[in-house]
This record gives C-alpha cells, structure tokens and sequence, in this order.
C-alpha cells in the first residue's frame, strides 16, 4: 500500500496536469505493465513525481531518454536494471522490468537468476560486460582503474557513461519506491 494518496486527474493542479501528460502520452504509454491504474491515477514512481512536478518532469525526462534514447542495446539496459532491482529488494522495478525483459527475449532463467542475485549465463559478450560492470558498481559503488579499463575496452567511454547513468536512475527511482511505499502489485 502506498504512502501516499494516489492523486486523481481531477485533482491534478496546472502544473501536475502537464507532467502527468507528458508521462502518459509519451513512449512510456506503450509500457507493457501499464503505468496508468483503471481510476486513471498514476502508477508506479510516477504518482510520486507529481508531488513536486518540476523535480518530477526532470526524473521522467532522464528516464524516458534512459530507456528510449540511448546507445545500450534494450536487452543490455533491462539486464542492468534488473540487476539494480535485486541489489534494492525493489518489487516493482522487478515486476515492471520483467515484463520489459520478456518482450526483449529475456528468458526465465536469465530473470530468475537477475531476481535471485545471480549473473545470469549470456552468449553475447557486450551483454556479459554489462553484467559484470552492473554488479560491480551496485556492489561497490564505484569501479576500481582496472574495472574501468575492462568496462572501457569491452563497451566504449559512451556507454559506460549511460550504464553508469542507468544503475543511478534505477537506484534513485527504488529508493523512491521504498520510501514512498511502493511495491509489486499484487
């Protein structure tokens, strides 16, 4: 159960009106899991962002160009992410992220092992460093000169970059489904 209470679209103000629009009527809108409830609030972190919509349009806007923008391949971005919703214990990211992940071809192995912690088997080797880099920046917080010469030479100063900016997102956005209350739907 949430926190707080979910705001009705009759209730939003002018300024929550335009953030609310712009999270459901931009790419997010086709999001597997739905991110709009039946009564038409907001699910999710999204409920939230309206609390304070210029802090909250900016959270949206990275995470929109995070998921729709960058140069990680889908299925690179959802392994990481699912790996930051593991280390939080964040039940709605994996609950969100794995409807993601299947669409993407992630197999049940490779979720039940990103769930339960583990690094799942994977062919492709980008995809491989960006398991071992995830893991080692939500175990350690930091990648030591070695890990990021490894990171570097297998995925590109650019992409290291965004996978840096995804696990931190992600991160965010947990911590923000936790303190506000929010968790898999039931």
């Amino acid at each position: 159960m949430s926190r707080i209470p979910r705001i009705s679209p009759a209730a939003l103000t002018d300024e929550q009106r335009g953030l609310y629009e712009s999270i459901t009527a931009g790419p997010r809108a086709r999001n597997p899991f739905g991110i709009v409830h039946p009564d038409g609030t907001l699910a999710g972190p999204f409920n939230a962002m309206l609390l304070t919509p210029p802090v909250g349009d900016a959270l949206q806007r990275l995470g929109a160009a995070l998921r729709h923008g960058g140069e990680l391949s889908d299925r690179a971005r959802e392994l990481a992410i699912l790996m930051v919703a593991a280390s939080r214990e964040s039940g709605y990211e994996q609950f969100a992220h794995e409807h993601v992940g299947r669409q993407l071809e992630l197999t049940d192995d490779e979720i039940t092992a990103l769930r339960e912690g583990r690094e799942p088997e994977l062919a492709d080797p980008e995809e491989q460093a960006i398991v071992a880099t995830t893991r080692r920046l939500v175990d350690n917080g930091k990648l030591t000169d070695e890990d990021y010469a490894d990171a570097v030479s297998k995925l590109g100063a650019a992409k290291l970059f965004e996978l840096s900016t995804v696990v931190g997102y992600y991160q965010l956005i947990a911590m923000q489904l936790h303190v506000f209350g929010v968790d898999r739907p039931q």
